[in-house]
Order: C-alpha cells, then sequence, then structure tokens
C-alpha cells in the first residue's frame, strides 16, 4: 500500500536539518553508540537526544539500549520507502505517446 504525501511529511521535516542529515549520512551502513555521534558534533548529549528523538519518532532511525548505552542504525525498510517515493516522484511516464506528470492529472511535461 502506498502511503500519501502527508505521511512522508514527518521523515521530510526531520531531514531538514544539517545535523540530523549528517547523522543519518553517519548511521549509513553502521550502528553506531550514541558517545561516537556526539563525538562528532559540537552540541550538548540533551541535544543529541532532542535530534534523536525526533529521527526515531518518524521511524528513520532505530535506537537500541545496550545497558547504559544507545546504539542506533537506520531504518533500511524506511529510507528504501523514501528511495522510492523519490523515485515516483521524479519519474516521468509515457502515456498516450507522451510524457506526462506521473501524478495523475494528465499535464505534459515541459521538455
Amino acid at each position: 500500500m502506498q502511503k500519501s504525501h502527508a505521511e512522508y511529511v514527518p521523515m521530510l521535516k526531520a531531514l531538514a536539518d544539517e545535523t540530523r542529515l549528517k547523522i543519518v549520512d553517519m548511521l549509513a551502513g553502521q550502528e553506531l553508540c550514541a558517545c561516537k555521534i556526539l563525538e562528532a558534533f559540537s552540541i550538548t548529549q540533551p541535544t543529541l537526544s532532542y535530534h534523536m528523538k525526533i529521527l526515531t519518532g518518524c521511524g528513520i532511525v532505530e535506537g537500541r539500549r545496550d545497558g547504559a548505552w544507545m546504539h542506533y542504525r537506520l531504518n533500511t525498510a524506511c529510507t528504501a520507502m523514501l528511495t522510492d517515493y523519490f523515485e515516483k516522484l521524479t519519474s516521468v511516464e509515457t502515456v498516450c505517446g507522451g510524457p506526462v506528470c506521473n501524478c495523475g492529472c494528465g499535464k505534459k511535461e515541459e521538455q
């Protein structure tokens, strides 16, 4: 089932912050302890917790507790869903022999 545009808004808002975007980049392909993420920034631990709450709340990042430590990783299902969403937004389908917008409005794209 395809999500509506509104369901992507929390994820896109989360990624619209430079610090959170850098955190997502750091987590690409690996799990990191919060302490390792914190070392890369000039922010306090409560500020990092705030950013991680936003990233985990929208589903882009998953957290797991290991004793006193928090470890974070990307939610690959969520990132794949965002990738698919952007591919669909930017694709041009051929209908009736000519390119048209894929949103269903039937408007022809300018070339």
